[in-house]
């Protein structure tokens, strides 16, 4: 009953995006606030600390966690990388989006930080109700872009795009989350919110983890 009762308050805290002001070090655990991937996974930059944030962007949390993950990436440590993946499940419109993200960064649309189009997207689904899950939705919003309907269809179909999508689907699996958003940090450990206890909770698991991988 008591761990029923824990894993219901750390999902109320993270629909709430609240935690404990001060989350001492000795609050975060293997287990609790985070969890170990088994095996590791590689990392695409060997001489920094990996972090990727793994979302959809019909994921309600995913754009309420927007804001604060920004937040961080304005002053995020000299010695991280950060990667944004977007996660795929089962549902079509994971597939859709994902493939979206894809090509709208071969179209130079997207950076691994804050960028103009990824906030847009975000806000075309949760902001103004239009859930963008067709294709045809989605070259009529990348044309607000100045992307020609040419341009989108070759990306948008194009191999490169087909094998970015299948790779997303293979990390997904690797990276063991059981729900978006997702934090992995170096290949090793993975984070979100209702093991951190909120999305305020889930920053200080992810500084936490950082320090921990920087000092090896």
């Amino acid at each position: 009953m008591k761990h029923k009762l824990l894993a219901l308050l750390m999902a109320v805290g993270f629909l709430g995006g609240v935690v404990p002001a001060a989350m001492a070090e000795s609050e975060i655990n293997e287990g609790f606030e985070y969890k170990l991937i088994s095996p590791p996974q590689p990392t695409i930059t060997k001489n920094k600390v990996e972090v990727i944030e793994l979302f959809w962007y019909g994921c309600p949390h995913c754009y309420k966690f927007e804001p604060t993950l920004n937040k961080w990436l304005e002053n995020k440590p000299d010695n991280v990388v950060f990667y944004r993946i977007p996660a795929i499940f089962g549902s079509k419109r994971w597939a859709i989006h994902a493939r979206a993200f894809y090509t709208a960064k071969l179209l130079g649309l997207l950076g691994e930080g804050k960028s103009a189009f990824h906030e847009a997207f975000f806000d075309e689904i949760h902001k103004h109700k239009k859930p963008l899950g067709s294709k045809k939705a989605i070259q009529k919003f990348f044309k607000r872009f100045g992307v020609s309907a040419e341009d989108f269809n070759n990306t948008f179909d194009s191999f490169t795009v087909n094998t970015k999508v299948n790779r997303a689907i293979t990390l997904s699996r690797r990276y063991q989350i059981e729900g978006v958003p997702s934090l992995v940090i170096n290949g090793k450990y993975r984070t979100d919110g209702p093991l951190a206890g909120g999305r305020k909770g889930m920053i200080k698991v992810l500084n936490y983890l950082i320090e921990k991988e920087s000092k090896k």
